[in-house]
């Protein structure tokens, strides 16, 4: 497991950027393991200010999208779908037939799972995986469990994550409960793993999740596992960790 502390976000985006950016141009046809939320958002502005300056060229990259609501139509703009589109998607030359994520709107759990599954082998495999990482140790909607989830799967949703993601929704209530995710299996399965992970408020779970023990309660912590694991974080996230200070 590599770490390389950056000073902020800012900083931390870049970084991630150049680990991605260089994947691309070392394979042009890359598989490439996606995620949502806040984390990201600074390193795909970064992927793209590269492309607008011909650095970088997404026409043959393949992605595919850790998870996605369950519920939630491709146009609603809390879907992943959408969000990927508005970060990245629509802003670079990548072919829309080479992205994919989840369908929230299959009503059949186990053909879709089974269906995502098939689709990321048919690439053979994901070259990087980008990874956040929750306050709770989840990546993925991978939520603290009591046995690590091996494949593709359906998960609810728990109450500390709906409160983390209604800020994004009208209310609590429109937050949806379900949500279809790359297992810890499926995530363990990718070459590289590139987590990014900012803020003081994720300290603690820094801690926990890589220099704790390795638990299904801490799913982050299987990491510890990987052959090929790169975390960007900055200063004020790697606070609690005594070996970098």
């Amino acid at each position: 497991m590599k770490i390389f502390e950056t000073k902020n976000y800012q900083e931390m985006s870049r970084k991630a950027a150049n680990i991605l950016s260089a994947q691309i141009i070392l394979k042009p046809d890359c598989v490439l393991g996606l995620a949502t939320g806040s984390s990201p958002i600074g390193t795909y502005d970064q992927l793209v200010e590269w492309y607008n300056k011909h650095d970088l060229d997404f026409s043959e990259v393949h992605t595919v999208n850790l998870d996605e609501y369950r519920g939630l139509t491709r146009d609603n703009d809390q879907s992943y779908y959408y969000f990927m589109h508005k970060h990245l998607f629509d802003r670079v030359n990548i072919k829309p037939e080479n992205t994919h994520v989840p369908n929230g709107m299959e009503p059949d759990a186990d053909m879709e799972c089974a269906r995502y599954e098939e689709l990321i082998r048919s690439f053979g495999g994901v070259d990087i995986q980008l990874l956040g990482l929750g306050h709770n140790g989840h990546i993925g909607f991978n939520e603290p469990d009591t046995a690590f989830a091996k494949t593709t799967h359906c998960v609810n949703l728990t109450e500390s994550t709906i409160e983390a993601n209604k800020r994004f929704f009208a209310s609590a209530d429109d937050v949806p409960r379900q949500a279809y995710t790359m297992g810890i299996g499926t995530i363990m399965q990718a070459k590289k793993i590139l987590l990014v992970v900012s803020g003081e408020d994720k300290a603690e779970i820094v801690e926990k999740a890589f220099y704790g023990p390795i638990t299904p309660e801490v799913p982050a912590s299987i990491l510890q596992l990987h052959t090929d694991v790169v975390i960007v974080a900055d200063s004020a996230a790697l606070a609690k960790v005594k070996e970098l200070h």
